[in-house]
């Protein structure tokens, strides 16, 4: 598949990272892409089920693109958000909803991640899915 220039790259660079650790930690600073998604306005609607930490998403269109907000109490799950908010932000819905949860298997992310991780990943990547297809 093609992705995004920007996503390309961030793939690229987790794929040039051997160390599990060092990736994680790549992982933790993608926490810094989310943009926030206020405790106040979290609810059953916007929560991230089975995801074992307490994670909420939010989609919205913006000019015609695609904006993510996203909350959650644990760093990790905030630095996958980020890794999913670098995917989708600023795209047209009808290309983000052409993504699979494979970009995540190419960074090495989803095999660095524990079971419970990786299916909260997988659960949040398909909440979003699911979000931009009610706003078309």
């Amino acid at each position: 598949m093609t992705y995004p220039e920007v996503l390309a790259e961030l793939i690229e660079e987790f794929q040039d990272i051997d160390d599990k650790m060092e990736r994680l930690e790549m992982v933790f600073d993608m926490a810094d892409e989310v943009v926030p998604y206020p405790a106040e306005r979290w609810d059953d609607e916007s929560r991230i089920l089975g995801c074992q930490s307490e994670a909420h998403v939010h989609v919205e269109l913006d000019d015609g693109k695609v904006l993510l907000f996203a909350g959650a109490d644990a760093k990790l799950v905030q630095g996958l958000m980020g890794i999913l908010s670098i995917a989708v932000n600023g795209y047209a819905p009808a290309q983000v909803l052409l993504l699979s949860p494979g970009f995540a298997e190419e960074m090495g992310i989803l095999s660095t991640l524990s079971p419970s991780r990786s299916n909260g990943f997988r659960n949040m990547f398909d909440k979003v899915m699911k979000d931009i297809r009610g706003l078309q």
